[in-house]
């Protein structure tokens, strides 16, 4: 059986990952994600508090665009660093590790370009709703509807991974401590 599996990966080496059975499952992942959002409250209030200290705002509509412009910046930082040691807090408290196609820690290229098409879980429903003047709780139902299509969409990947994880030539296994 193993000697039939070795042509397929030495025919397409972007097909190279973990067996299904080291890939955490969609439910696992996305408790993960979530978790994460928690944790990323805690860096959203110590950023906009550094932010608006440094920057003497006062009204929380002024420099809105330049916090989150920081923001993004800090989120880059703390993802980028994370992943580069292999995972996040989250990803620790889940059991799961993200790597190259090799099973080796990502480099920091792919960890900046994992950064950037993570966003996508969030610019096409933002931008959607920002476009058509929908109102916070319609924008909401948008967002939440994109991000279950976007994970659920991780089943017609061959590999089981997020689609931007197969763009980024990186993985999510997983780790036993």
């Amino acid at each position: 059986m193993a000697s039939q599996e070795a042509p397929s990966h030495s025919q397409d080496h972007s097909l190279q990952t973990e067996p299904p059975s080291l890939v955490p499952s969609l439910k696992r992942r996305m408790a993960c994600w979530i978790y994460e959002g928690v944790l990323l409250f805690g860096v959203v209030f110590i950023t906009g508090y550094l932010f608006s200290t440094l920057s003497q705002t006062r009204n929380a509509l002024d420099n809105r665009h330049p916090l989150q412009a920081f923001i993004f910046l800090v989120f880059g930082v703390y993802f980028i660093w994370f992943w580069r040691h292999g995972q996040t807090l989250a990803m620790k408290t889940w059991k799961i590790r993200i790597t190259n196609l090799s099973g080796t820690s990502i480099s920091q290229r792919e960890a900046i370009t994992r950064y950037v098409l993570c966003w996508i879980w969030f610019v096409p429903p933002l931008a959607f709703s920002s476009f058509m003047g929908l109102d916070g709780l319609s924008a909401l139902g948008i967002m939440i509807a994109w991000v279950v299509t976007w994970a659920l969409s991780s089943k017609l990947n061959p590999t089981r991974q997020f689609w931007h994880d197969r763009w980024a030539k990186t993985q999510l296994i997983m780790f036993e401590i």
